[in-house]
């Protein structure tokens, strides 16, 4: 998966970067939209991560709500496996549109202040398309 070469997936990969700020998650995430889900075992081995770097990566994402998990049951002796499976791009890009919007307007304010004159709030629309992929 990581040594493809592909520049699309290049392109996909530093982009999915930028949003959510740390390698191991845009590896996961990225990892997790093409298999649509998967175990940590299976992670570990299709990102090529380190196994503690996979599970606390998988916990954090978790926790803000970026991926889902579920709990398969095991018949053998052990704890149950957890199975993982990604919000959405459009969600992603949603939220990161919403944190973008708030950047923005921080600094529109302070230009305002400037020229007291009255801003619009800066909006960023996300349409998704009808005709899917």
């Amino acid at each position: 998966m990581w040594g493809t070469g592909n520049s699309r997936d290049k392109s996909i990969e530093k982009t999915v970067h930028e949003i959510l700020k740390s390698r191991a998650k845009s590896r996961i995430y990225i990892y997790l939209l093409r298999q649509s889900e998967a175990r940590t075992e299976q992670i570990i081995k299709g990102t090529r991560l380190h196994p503690s770097t996979v599970r606390e990566t998988l916990s954090k994402m978790h926790d803000q709500q970026l991926i889902f998990r579920r709990k398969i049951k095991n018949d053998s002796i052990g704890k149950n496996p957890y199975v993982y499976y990604p919000i959405p791009p459009i969600e992603l890009l949603k939220r990161y549109a919403s944190e973008m919007e708030d950047r923005l307007n921080k600094l529109a304010r302070l230009a305002s202040r400037e020229r007291i004159k009255s801003y619009k709030p800066v909006k960023i629309k996300i349409q998704e398309r009808a005709d899917k992929i």
